[in-house]
């Protein structure tokens, strides 16, 4: 039997058949795909919020001495200028608004030495009586933490110079001194609070 030859224009090359579903097909890469904004995100959306949480009870930490006002606040203007990318507040108002928490922490744990201090307490009554202010806090809150503190003023003051007078003066001063920083702190926090509410809503 002879062969017969196969007709040439039956064969299509392989390479001009293989380029047009090539050419169909386009090339996708890691480039091609949109980034989802940082500020649309629901983990952004998270951090602003925590934020928020943090800033309140800072305030809230002004009237009940167990929470930390000055360091919630601090964490909490933190908080919010990583979640908006370091971008607000802006570098001058980050600052001001770190400079209020930080005084805000240090008026919280320095009120009641200072205040003892200035009424005449002598420095070892004013150590005993910050550690039986902290021991009065954990124990019965904040009635605890003013009496424990202007208690322990007015009884070794007494001890150390047998004046009752001079000893109620030094324990009144000492507890006036504590309400009064709560105040502040509240002010402090409180402006820290307004202020990042402006920055969010602008």
């Amino acid at each position: 039997m002879t062969d017969l030859p196969l007709p040439t224009d039956f064969a299509l090359p392989l390479t001009d058949a293989a380029a047009p579903l090539g050419d169909a097909i386009p090339a996708v890469g890691l480039s091609a795909i949109p980034a989802v904004p940082l500020e649309l995100g629901l983990p952004t959306l998270g951090l602003v919020a925590l934020a928020f949480i943090l800033l309140v009870a800072g305030v809230a930490g002004s009237v009940v001495p167990v929470l930390p006002s000055g360091l919630l606040s601090l964490l909490g203007v933190l908080t919010y200028w990583f979640a908006t990318g370091y971008e607000e507040p802006g570098l001058f108002l980050l600052s001001g608004l770190v400079t209020v928490a930080l005084l805000a922490m240090a008026v919280e744990w320095l009120s009641g030495a200072i205040s003892a201090k200035a009424g005449g307490a002598s420095t070892r009554t004013t150590v005993v009586a910050t550690v039986a202010g902290f021991i009065g806090l954990i124990a019965f809150s904040v009635p605890g933490f003013l009496l424990a503190t202007a208690g322990v003023v007015f009884v070794l003051t007494y001890a150390e110079k047998r004046d009752a007078e001079e000893s109620l003066r030094a324990a009144g001063v000492t507890l006036l001194g504590m309400l009064t920083s709560n105040v502040l702190q509240v002010l402090l926090t409180a402006g820290v609070l307004l202020v990042m509410v402006a920055v969010a809503l602008v």
